[in-house]
């Protein structure tokens, strides 16, 4: 368990960094390069080194951080989050997320969410499908997280999609993805329709580059979640699931994300590369983060 927790952690920071580069451009699968790279000059994210993450594993860290700390609350969240923001060391964040943190620095704390079906709803909410040995209390814990930048229903339901596929790739249940699908499905009819379509695109053989034009990318959750559905089912082979999802273009930081915290749920922290750990910006603090989640949930399962 502790080598899947530290794995989907590691995961996730490797895939939002290997994505880094690319994010908001065309696909690339015919020009695919392994291994981590610097974004184009002018680029939202160039002022980042190669193996440096965005704002999806930031979020990540600070909700991690609140919870190994004993400290967490949605206020203490969002007013951490704020901070990042209003210290400009929030890097290139989504959209809903900047909207949330200025309603937040204009005084509307608790009332900071906005309606909104962007993917920034994921990454913040990973670490509670790690801490939790209850999947329904981690589902609770998380969607009232997301609701400090993500009030829309549909945001909800991608966040207990997304917890739902973690928790039972960590627990070794043998069909994570068809659970999370059944999640997505009882919770929102458009959300489950498009992954449901996803997954049979992945079994009928299609193209990845067709895939993806009949999928999308973009930062909607309706795509970003589906798409990363697909590439998880369709590529085993970790060095492939990672290049391939930096590649698909438009949300790469968020699909890689979602692909890399999966695979190191699914397979632990040894599946992952070790030229790309050993790359990884901050990966010793993401290590320890992972070990001291891991004694909150023992002591979880204990009581």
């Amino acid at each position: 368990m502790l080598e899947r927790i530290k794995g989907c952690m590691l995961g996730a920071a490797v895939g939002d960094a290997l994505g880094m580069p690319n994010e908001s451009t065309m696909p690339s699968l015919s020009k695919m390069r392994y291994g981590f790279r610097k974004a184009y000059k002018g680029h939202p994210n160039d002022t980042l080194a190669p193996g440096q993450y965005t704002d999806d594993t930031q979020m990540m860290l600070l909700v991690a951080t609140l919870l190994a700390d004993g400290r967490y609350t949605d206020e203490r969240y969002g007013l951490a989050l704020k901070e990042l923001y209003t210290r400009e060391i929030l890097r290139f964040p989504d959209g809903s997320v900047t909207a949330a943190c200025e309603h937040m620095i204009s005084g509307k704390t608790l009332s900071s969410g906005v309606k909104s079906t962007t993917a920034g709803c994921l990454p913040p909410t990973l670490p509670f499908a790690l801490v939790y040995p209850n999947v329904n209390e981690g589902i609770e814990r998380a969607v009232r997280a997301c609701s400090v930048t993500h009030t829309h229903p549909a945001a909800h339901a991608a966040v207990s999609t997304f917890v739902t596929l973690l928790y039972h790739a960590i627990h070794d249940n043998p069909d994570p993805l068809k659970m999370a699908f059944l999640q997505a499905q009882n919770e929102d009819d458009l959300l489950g329709g498009k992954i449901h379509t996803a997954l049979n695109l992945e079994k009928e053989g299609v193209e990845t580059e067709t895939a993806v034009l009949k999928i999308g990318n973009d930062v909607s959750l309706y795509q970003t979640l589906p798409i990363a559905f697909f590439l998880i089912s369709r590529y085993d082979r970790p060095s492939d699931l990672l290049t391939v999802a930096a590649h698909v273009g438009g949300n790469t930081d968020t699909i890689g994300f979602l692909c890399g915290a999966y695979l190191g749920a699914r397979k632990g922290a040894v599946a992952i590369p070790e030229d790309l750990l050993s790359g990884l910006e901050d990966r010793q603090r993401i290590e320890i983060l992972g070990q001291r989640i891991f004694d909150i949930y023992t002591r979880k399962l204990e009581n």
